[in-house]
């Protein structure tokens, strides 16, 4: 049951509900969506959700207060990167306090903020809000900000525009103006096989992957040389990498198939397209070629993974003018990884990032949440609930 005066315990006790429902992006978040939807209806908040095409997901948007108007939106994701292979402590799914610290998966990576935003439901329905407060819990943040596109459609399409976005990622309870974008892909060399003596008569695939990988670096060491050493991010240029490769079945079988991933993290105003434009020109005239005068079917592929666009930094921003008046910074920073911010600003919906607990933590074993952190969240949630009372807009 909600509680209409939310203690900073309330938002623990939520999150540690919330911590228990296995979100691992690979699995459904019905379950935990349907939870929260019913108890917000149990305090006269309907819920909106839009589902995946299998309909094993859904992202969930409310709307508490006047819903003629568009007001302020709690953006959080529920899905958590897997466990599997990580060395925990104890179980990931069963949240734990120790010396001041809540550890779970999930527990900064983000379901701390949801849940602050959760517990503090019954308090807003309660207040008379001039400014409404939104909710919106997403799926498939964790595999390219994909989940969320749904809902920022529909949204568009059938709600007033939203004043502002908080995005409630892990930032320490500091403003975060602008992020980088993020593309990958995986790329598919296939050779022809053969026997390691004669490489004459097969095209070897992991050398072919070989050079692209090589040419990657290339264009790393150029956009590090280009840079704009004022971007104020960290690093302050567009990064490649390439995480992951495997090819090959034995040292004596020349290998017919090599795949690897790789992708880039693109400042804002980076042109992306373009430098995946001239990767994909060094394959087709540098490598395939040497391919294909093996065999025909010989060649390179290419999926692509995700393409999130980067978060632009607009320190004018109704998002940021509203973060600043009611928490006193001055400032806002920039981070490298990515968030849904983005998605929502791509559609004219002004956003920040705000959360509680640190991105040091998301991902890794052991993961956790200072209580400290809650606590402050639960005030800042306090200060917005009545500000959303006694403005009827953003100055």
């Amino acid at each position: 049951m909600l509680n209409a005066n939310p203690t900073a315990q309330d938002c623990i006790d939520a999150l540690g509900h919330l911590v228990s429902f296995d979100t691992v992006s690979h699995n459904s978040n019905l379950a935990l969506i349907e939870s929260v939807a019913n108890a917000l209806s149990d305090i006269g908040v309907e819920s909106r959700l839009t589902h995946n095409e299998e309909g094993t997901k859904a992202n969930l948007w409310a709307t508490i207060g006047p819903a003629d108007r568009g007001g302020i939106v709690l953006s959080g994701h529920t899905d958590v990167v897997p466990v599997e292979n990580q060395d925990w402590s104890s179980d990931p799914f069963v949240m734990e306090e120790r010396d001041g610290l809540l550890y779970g998966r999930g527990t900064s990576d983000m379901k701390g903020f949801v849940a602050c935003a959760f517990a503090h439901a019954a308090q807003m329905a309660k207040t008379d809000l001039k400014v409404p407060i939104h909710l919106a819990f997403s799926y498939d943040e964790e595999v390219g900000c994909t989940g969320v596109i749904d809902l920022v459609e529909d949204v568009s399409a059938n709600f007033p525009k939203p004043l502002a976005v908080i995005v409630g990622e892990p930032t320490m309870m500091q403003i975060v103006g602008g992020h980088k974008g993020g593309r990958s892909y995986t790329t598919t060399v296939r050779g022809v096989d053969g026997h390691s003596s004669a490489p004459d008569l097969g095209a070897n695939a992991i050398f072919a992957a070989a050079r692209i990988v090589s040419y990657l670096q290339e264009v790393q060491a150029r956009l590090k040389e280009q840079a704009d050493r004022e971007s104020g991010f960290s690093p302050p240029y567009t990064t490649v990498d390439c995480g992951l490769i495997t090819g090959g079945t034995a040292f004596n079988i020349i290998p017919a198939e090599c795949s690897f991933g790789w992708g880039l993290r693109s400042v804002p105003g980076e042109d992306t397209d373009a430098i995946v434009a001239d990767i994909f020109n060094f394959i087709e005239t540098q490598v395939e070629p040497g391919l294909k005068a093996i065999s025909p079917q010989a060649g390179v592929s290419h999926v692509q993974r995700n393409d999130l666009p980067p978060f632009a930094p607009d320190e004018s921003s109704p998002a940021e003018s509203l973060l600043r008046h009611m928490i006193g910074q001055n400032r806002s920073g920039r981070v490298a990884y990515g968030t849904e911010a983005s998605r929502f600003q791509e559609v004219g919906i002004p956003a920040v990032v705000f959360g509680p607990g640190s991105i040091e933590q998301a991902h890794i074993p052991d993961e956790f949440i200072a209580i400290e952190q809650i606590h402050k969240c639960h005030d800042f949630l306090n200060d917005l609930t009545r500000w959303a009372a006694s403005h009827d807009r953003i100055a």
